[in-house]
């Protein structure tokens, strides 16, 4: 099960109630900070979430709005005492900047700060366990940018009861079905796999599409993604000024959104010029109805 707390919706100029772009992605209870705008530590606390939970940290480019709350964040992990390696995926020249704040800073953090590069221009896995596998994606905006790909992993298969009481499997039968394996019994029958097992829940996918100009080549690499996360900077009579800035109108975002065929679309990243968002809601379901705002401190559960 994947869910996406939304911690900031707002792009680069503070607003009285906006926080810059910041979301916690949870697969199966592994939780993963989703760039880390101004703030974001005080909003994880407001929102009751432990920083200490965090698994990794995936920073999708070096904008300030995007990874200014980072460095108070890694302070007070150290305050806090944490001992486990922190992942932070990051473009270049994102080390030379950590490099930095750990010299004069945190020089003495009682955990290690593991800064992984991420190249921009592929799309490709960047980081897997048991739960889940996470993609670049690149994006078309004024410097390096990335967006993620979370992709949770198939459960392991399991087995119906009945079916191990009907035929009186054994644990070398039960195992090797859960493989996937067709199920051979001691008459030498074969009962097809699917006929015993099945799958507790099917895996879903959440795609955060961060600063960008839309991209068709974007929608390619997210086909189908369960949830999609798309900032939507603009309304469409600002487009030229989207285009030029390397943003997204709320069209644009939806058009993606209905060009992946992705079942649910999210919006944020708002110019402050917005006070209602309620207007970029409007222009997104006029092309793709199953959108909704990314609103500050709800939680999404894709299920």
């Amino acid at each position: 099960m994947i869910k996406v707390t939304i911690l900031g919706n707002a792009s680069a100029k503070p607003t009285v109630n906006r926080h810059p772009s910041a979301q916690i992605v949870n697969v199966n209870e592994q939780y993963y900070l989703v760039d880390a705008g101004e703030g974001v530590q005080q909003q994880m606390f407001r929102l009751g979430i432990n920083p200490l939970k965090l698994r990794g940290v995936f920073i999708s480019h070096l904008h300030g709005d995007h990874v200014f709350g980072l460095f108070p964040l890694l302070s007070t992990l150290g305050l806090y005492g944490r001992q486990t390696p922190l992942k932070v995926f990051a473009p270049h020249p994102f080390g030379e900047i950590l490099a930095h704040h750990l010299r004069y800073f945190d020089s003495q953090l009682p955990y290690e700060v593991e800064w992984v590069e991420v190249d921009t221009t592929k799309h490709r896995p960047i980081f897997e366990n048991r739960s889940v596998e996470v993609w670049s994606v690149p994006l078309r905006h004024r410097v390096p940018c990335s967006g993620y790909l979370f992709k949770e992993k198939s459960p392991e298969l399991n087995v119906e009861k009945f079916c191990i009481e009907k035929y009186g499997l054994s644990i070398a039968q039960i195992v090797a079905a859960k493989r996937g394996e067709d199920v051979v019994l001691e008459d030498g029958t074969t009962i097809p796999n699917g006929e015993v097992t099945y799958l507790p829940y099917e895996p879903q996918s959440y795609a955060y599409i961060s600063d960008t100009s839309r991209s068709a080549m974007v929608a390619r690499r997210i086909k189908g993604v369960s949830m999609l996360y798309h900032e939507a900077t603009y309304t469409a009579d600002q487009s030229r000024e989207a285009k030029a800035r390397g943003h997204s109108t709320a069209a644009d975002a939806a058009t993606i959104a209905a060009t992946t065929e992705a079942r649910r679309l999210l919006i944020g990243h708002f110019s402050s010029r917005y006070k209602d968002a309620g207007v970029l809601l409007y222009e997104a379901r006029t092309i793709f109805p199953n959108t909704d705002i990314a609103t500050e401190g709800e939680t999404y559960t894709l299920k």
